[in-house]
This record gives structure tokens, sequence and C-alpha cells, in this order.
């Protein structure tokens, strides 16, 4: 993996964003439920420019019509709603029994909004700079036009599943390690098989994700998970078998150096012209 990438901790921020985002969400549904159902999203860049200028019932006691136009003027609200709509929604809010005083809540509003907002802004750096790495990775092109496959997915496997593919000899090698293919264990006339504990989890979650994605974008990829899951195999075996298949054709082109083309993906290209 190339040191200077930040694909392990890019995907991090994330959970660690919803987090927070719940936190002030149910800091508002205790507090000050009057904003959830104002925006579309409560961690928009509205919403939380809304709870920064009215951070409690009492802030927005003197909010009317023609203020709140204001606001979505200065903010280019885009969400077809008129101001008086959304002070409709606004009053029609449940009212909390006991609130915080004030200034206690206006405080914790505050500090919520400058933590999801230091979280945006690192996921958008962090995104930017994959962005920049993926652009010179001599490999990026091969991988590129996966069916599914986005920004942070493609710089997964580039550098966690890549470094599998230069070490092993074989795509069933590269599989075993990132954790695709079953374990079978025997021991006299009892022989099961198993869930490959010992992989490398990085890569596994890198390929697995990219399958999952696949399979909503590749009609190939689909009829595969919709078989194994008619042969009664719950969701993440279905997935893994996906993952497993598609490291065979990430093999092929990162050991011939051929980007992915679906027109030359024969098993994909045959089911597609044959449905």
């Amino acid at each position: 993996m190339h040191p200077a990438w930040p694909v392990s901790t890019a995907p991090q921020r994330r959970p660690v964003f919803v987090r927070h985002h719940g936190g002030l969400a149910a800091l508002l549904d205790a507090h000050w439920p009057g904003p959830r159902k104002l925006f579309q999203s409560l961690a928009s860049p509205i919403a939380l420019a809304f709870l920064t200028d009215y951070p409690t019932p009492e802030a927005a006691r003197r909010l009317g019509e023609v203020r709140m136009a204001g606001f979505l003027r200065r903010n280019s609200y885009r969400g077809g709603k008129t101001a008086t709509e959304l002070l409709q929604r606004l009053r029609s809010a449940p009212t909390t029994p006991a609130a915080l005083p004030a200034t206690t809540l206006t405080a914790m509003i505050h500090a919520q909004v400058q933590l999801l907002r230091a979280l945006q802004a690192t996921i958008a750096d962090l995104e930017k700079l994959i962005k920049d790495l993926i652009a010179v990775h001599p490999r990026a092109q091969l991988l590129a036009a996966l069916p599914g496959v986005g920004q942070i997915n493609l710089a997964q496997l580039l550098a966690e599943v890549g470094p599998i593919l230069m070490r092993v000899d074989t795509a069933e090698q590269a599989a075993a390690e990132c954790g695709t293919t079953p374990v079978t264990k025997a021991s006299g006339k009892v022989r099961g098989v198993y869930f490959r504990w010992a992989a490398n989890t990085r890569a596994r979650t890198a390929i697995t994700a990219f399958a999952h994605n696949a399979r909503l974008q590749s009609p190939w990829a689909a009829k595969l998970y919709a078989d194994a899951r008619a042969r009664g195999k719950r969701n993440p075996h279905a997935v893994r078998i996906v993952a497993r298949a598609w490291l065979r054709v990430i093999w092929a082109c990162w050991h011939t150096n051929t980007p992915y083309n679906p027109a030359q993906h024969r098993a994909a290209h045959a089911f597609t012209t044959t449905t």
C-alpha cells in the first residue's frame, strides 16, 4: 500500500460522523424538535446554519415569514418549500416538557454543529486527497470502469487488494487472502466448509463492498448473487461469492495490464446479450 494513502482513514470518518449526527438529532428530539422537520438532512449546510442562528425555541420565537424568507435567500435554499410552509413545520413540532436553560442548550447545539462542520471539512479534505492520489496511481485506470466502483472504494481496492494481487501467484490465492473463499476442514468421515477467519480484513471489506455495489449495476453479478441466495446462502456469503468471481476478473486486468471493459468481459457480455 502506498504509505501516503489515507484510504483506511476516510471510510472510518463516516461512522464517526454518523455517530455525532445522531447525537445532534437526539439532543434536538429531547429539547428542540422543531428544526428536525425543516430540511431534508440535519447535516446539510442550511440546517446547520439554521441551528447556528436559532439554537433554541427562544431564539426562534420572533422568527416570522420575512426573517425566514431572508434566511432562506442567504443560504440558497432549494428545497421547494415556502417560508410560510417551513414556519408551519417548525411551529407544529411537539414541545418538550422540561427544556434545558436556553444558554445551556445554545452551547450544546453550537458545539454539536461545530463538530459536524469540522468532520465534514475533514472528510472533504481526505476525499480530495484520495482523488488526487487515484489520478496518479499507475494502475487506477485498470479498475476505474468496474461497475459500481466509487472513488473511495477504488482507492480501497488499489491500496488493500492491489498489494495482494502483486504478491500471490493465482486469483484463487488472492481470493483466499481476501477472505472470499471458505475453508474446508475434514476429520475422518466428517467434512465441513467454514468461514475463513484468517484473512486480510481490510481487503475483504474493500472487495465485498465493491461486490455489493457491482451486483446493483451489473446483470451478471446480480445473477451470481441471486443464484447464491436461491441455493440458501445468506447475504454476506452470497456477496463473498460475487466478490470471488470479480477477483478473477480483477486479477486478469491487473496481470495483463488491461483496463476493465464490459464488452471484453466475456461472461458478463454473454449474459447481457442473451437476456
